[in-house]
């Protein structure tokens, strides 16, 4: 046991403490068992950092771990443990893509993980684990996209370990993850995982969610937070189709959290799904009082602000007025005059195969007189044309994703409109 601290080896077997028992019979009686716990377990360990031996040893500690109580600080002390289970995890890379992991290396690096999930749950190794930025090395498995039972295993028990980080309410926790790509990570996983997946994954966005710093992460850009809400809209959707209570129990808290935000509240009374408004998963909560609660508790943040509602009905500051400052606004932004300057602007024309010279001469004599400030000639309708069929092919290349194809159109395409016309703009020059 050369390769242990003293302090491990030296401590009483994995319960932490002195015996309990009243007699010294049943002192006597449990210290033969728990001297042979505890030196399976440290031989187990010493195993892993021997490759002959690894396999075996992955596969004994995984199933006997609960037994263990303080194995993550075992593991984490003694000498090239943890360094071997990386290699374990390193190793499986280059089947990732193009998907070619068998059941027996996803079962491996299972196991591996599952070890790696004790470390991160355990109070004394957690920041340990943490800080030598253990949980980047599983990401890549997360972001697989195969749906095969060895993938699927390989992502749920990943999770496993995030979950295990975030379980414990831990702002340094959620800061370090939020520094990583765990939001995106997850949001994928809870658009095309199995249901035990998509149910670990949601709980992970959950509890940054509740943690104060991630809901500001969330809530700081429009893209986010959209981001977030169209993967919780879709899975409402699949839910209705096909329920499950306990993965909507973690929908439901997402969302009365968002709710928590001005700023998100106000787009939740727009975009917080019907079915969560109406009867339709009032038979999936029957049996769970709490999240009914949400629920109640969600429809009452997002409901009409009767406030709001009078004041807009005012003069001046009626729907009627806001209508119309939106018309301008998209006139400026999406109209003819905007998209055959933008054609120009960007060279697009180049890129249209046509043998026709006189629509080359009007499209170089339009382009000739707006880089001269002159704007009154009349523009060539193919400037038009092209501009909207490169929104048409991202459409397609997107395979129009409803609800989301809209939103990530526009993402994509606002660069060509750039420079925006704002509200700002129209009240100084209308």
């Amino acid at each position: 046991m050369a390769n242990l601290p003293q302090s491990l080896s030296m401590n009483p077997p994995f319960g932490g403490g002195g015996p309990t028992a009243t007699t010294a019979g049943a002192v006597a009686g449990s210290q033969p068992g728990q001297e042979r716990l505890m030196a399976s377990a440290e031989q187990l360990v010493l195993d892993l950092s021997n490759p002959e031996h690894r396999e075996n040893a992955l596969v004994e500690i995984s199933k006997k771990r609960e037994l263990f109580h303080d194995l993550a600080p075992l593991l984490w002390n003694s000498f090239g443990t943890i360094a071997a289970l990386l290699q374990e995890i390193v190793s499986i890379y280059p089947v990732l893509s193009p998907p070619n992991l068998t059941p027996a290396q996803s079962n491996r690096v299972c196991n591996a993980l599952a070890l790696l999930q004790c470390v991160a749950s355990h109070p004394d190794t957690r920041m340990l684990f943490l800080n030598a930025h253990i949980p980047l090395y599983l990401y890549p498995f997360l972001n697989t996209t195969s749906k095969s039972r060895p993938f699927e295993y390989l992502r749920l028990t990943s999770l496993g370990v995030i979950g295990a980080l975030v379980k414990v309410d831990d702002t340094e926790v959620i800061s370090f993850l939020l520094s990583t790509e765990i939001i995106p990570l997850c949001l994928r996983t809870m658009e095309m995982g199995s249901e035990l997946s998509k149910t670990v994954a949601t709980f992970i966005v959950q509890k940054i969610l509740l943690d104060d710093v991630g809901l500001d992460y969330i809530c700081t850009t429009a893209e986010r937070f959209f981001a977030v809400g169209r993967v919780l809209g879709n899975m409402v959707a699949s839910l209705a189709e096909q329920p499950s209570s306990r993965l909507l129990k973690h929908i439901i808290r997402c969302y009365l959290r968002l709710s928590d935000n001005p700023r998100a509240c106000d787009a939740l009374r727009s975009c917080l799904p019907d079915m969560l408004r109406d009867a339709t998963f009032n038979s999936c909560l029957r049996e769970d009082p709490t999240t009914r609660r949400w629920l109640q508790q969600l429809i009452q943040n997002v409901g009409v602000n009767v406030n709001r509602v009078q004041a807009s009905l005012q003069p001046g500051g009626g729907f009627d007025h806001m209508l119309e400052r939106l018309s301008l606004l998209c006139a400026a932004n999406t109209g003819t005059k905007k998209l055959t300057h933008v054609a120009v602007q960007h060279g697009l024309y180049q890129f249209l195969r046509c043998d026709s010279s006189a629509l080359d001469d009007a499209v170089n004599e339009f382009a000739d007189a707006l880089s001269k400030g002159n704007d009154t000639i009349k523009a060539p309708t193919v400037l038009t044309d092209i501009v909207e069929a490169v929104a048409g092919a991202i459409c397609l290349d997107m395979e129009f994703e409803s609800p989301s194809f809209v939103a990530k159109l526009w993402m994509i395409h606002r660069g060509l409109l750039e420079p925006l016309v704002t509200n700002k703009d129209l009240q100084q020059k209308p």
